[in-house]
């Protein structure tokens, strides 16, 4: 992936990973625009990054993915860096019925329909200037953490949506780049820790191993225990698989939902 020179758009980019993406790509000379759900946060980032861009916008929603990407492809006509990174994580008690099933979607929402559905509406800005999207899945798209039940679920999705989406633009010009980060320090993961099963990758290691396999041209990027954990899906999926729900069960709520 060429690292400089471009315009990126990053969804959910006024915290943890997205921000520090957001920042790397500013540090290089690229025109960063960041996406966020609160104003507030945007409002925070810019005080504290000037030479970021940012614009309120929820991926859970359709409309306002309609109109950012109206209102992107004419102010930023060279847009070439479509980052899909907003994303929500919630642990889930499958015992019993959940009071509120619209809740249930909530993940898939922002996490799944988020990703595919601002895909498509930036889709033809991206060809035309041959450019790159690059998917923010998970390891845990290859073991699930049972405790994140959707979560995990949505980040398997990702996956295999970002693997067709490679193939169906072969030809096109446009670089379909997937991102696998481990459990990451953010406050996605505020509930886990260093010694439950987990490595605990910093999101400064985690751009450092980042950029250094984009600057290689890797279509997967898989930092920290990523490569261990697909590894892993191969050679002993019953013994990772046990090991991730003995590191989770204490993470279930005590409810259902």
């Amino acid at each position: 992936m060429k690292l400089t020179g471009r315009t990126i758009l990053i969804t959910g980019g006024s915290a943890g990973i997205g921000l520090a993406f957001a920042l790397k790509f500013l540090e290089l000379g690229n025109e960063v625009i960041v996406t966020g759900r609160r104003q507030s946060a945007l409002d925070d980032l810019k005080r504290n990054h000037p030479k970021l861009q940012t614009i309120q916008s929820d991926v859970a929603d359709p409309a306002q993915i309609a109109a950012l990407a109206r209102r992107m492809k004419a102010e930023y006509p060279k847009l070439d860096v479509l980052m899909n990174n907003a994303g929500i994580m919630l642990h889930k008690n499958l015992k019993a019925p959940a009071a509120d099933l619209d809740g249930l979607m909530t993940e898939m929402n922002v996490n799944v329909g988020g990703v595919i559905r601002t895909t498509s509406a930036f889709i033809d800005i991206l060809a035309a200037n041959e450019g790159t999207v690059i998917n923010v899945s998970s390891a845990l798209a290859f073991v699930p953490l049972p405790s994140a039940p959707v979560y995990c679920a949505t980040k398997a999705a990702v996956h295999s949506y970002t693997q067709s989406l490679r193939f169906q633009l072969e030809g096109t010009g446009v670089e379909v780049i997937e991102l696998m980060p481990p459990v990451v320090k953010t406050e996605l993961s505020t509930d886990l820790a260093n010694g439950d099963g987990f490595t605990l990758l910093t999101t400064d290691e985690l751009v450092k191993q980042s950029f250094a396999s984009l600057k290689k041209g890797a279509l997967e990027v898989r930092p920290g225990q990523a490569k261990l954990l697909a590894l892993m899906r191969r050679i002993a999926p019953d013994f990772i698989n046990r090991q991730l729900w003995k590191a989770s069960k204490r993470l279930l709520p005590v409810r259902a939902g």
